[in-house]
């Protein structure tokens, strides 16, 4: 199968003031019946959320939900009794299971929070919420791949998630060629997006918030960085079947 392009101009755009939003699948008031998923990611959304603002309490049920803050501060509640901030370098992921509300606050009253959110549907439903958050920034390796979430717990690679996903992170310099190598013969594929900088991979050309879905037609791909660069590559299985 062919790469799927999502360009950044593409993307479902919303300023609601407080929140300057932009949904790479179908999210809320914006839909695309071409654009719904790719293999178990569902959503793909960058936020940017005024000083002071944000998303109030609302409920989560049977999602595996990433967080990765990109630039300033960004204030986590929930129904399980946890408050934390997290920070550019960071990363949270929470296990929705069987239900749990949460809220999503810009900490700051002087800048904005920019942040990834990242819905991956999971294989397990109903299990018990569970949430956690964790550096990054010391497994970020220059100018290489560095895995930050995968599907084991304890492995000391980052988050682990309900789902045989797999999420790298690259910060890598102009001129840099590397290998992905897919982890598992079941795998969907791989979805690319680039946060800054310009990359070549099968062929195409991507820039800053442009997304491409690479299916797994081989056990690797090539990416060669055209600009300084910084990408989130996420390998998600098919769609699962959902088992309590």
């Amino acid at each position: 199968m062919e790469p799927i392009l999502h360009t950044a101009n593409s993307r479902g755009h919303f300023d609601h003031g407080w929140l300057n939003t932009s949904h790479t699948f179908s999210f809320a008031d914006y839909y695309d019946p071409e654009r719904i998923h790719f293999g178990a990611l569902r959503v793909l959304n960058d936020d940017i959320i005024a000083p002071g603002t944000g998303f109030g309490m609302h409920p989560h049920r049977n999602m595996e939900v990433i967080s990765i803050p990109l630039k300033g501060d960004l204030e986590h509640q929930d129904s399980l009794g946890h408050t934390s901030v997290i920070r550019h370098g960071e990363i949270q992921v929470m296990s929705a299971g069987r239900g749990i509300m949460h809220s999503e606050y810009n900490k700051n009253s002087d800048r904005n929070a920019e942040f990834l959110q990242i819905w991956v549907f999971p294989y397990r439903q109903n299990v018990a919420p569970r949430y956690e958050n964790a550096a990054i920034a010391d497994l970020i390796v220059k100018n290489e791949l560095s895995q930050i979430v995968s599907p084991y717990p304890g492995n000391g690679k980052g988050l682990w998630i309900y789902q045989n996903a797999w999420f790298s992170f690259g910060e890598l310099d102009k001129g840099i060629k590397r290998t992905y190598k897919f982890h598992s013969s079941k795998s969907e594929g791989v979805y690319i997006f680039v946060i800054e900088g310009k990359i070549k991979t099968e062929g195409i050309e991507l820039s800053r918030r442009d997304g491409l879905g690479v299916y797994r037609n081989k056990e690797s791909i090539e990416i060669e960085t055209l600009e300084n660069a910084l990408l989130l590559l996420m390998e998600v299985p098919p769609m699962p079947d959902m088992q309590d």
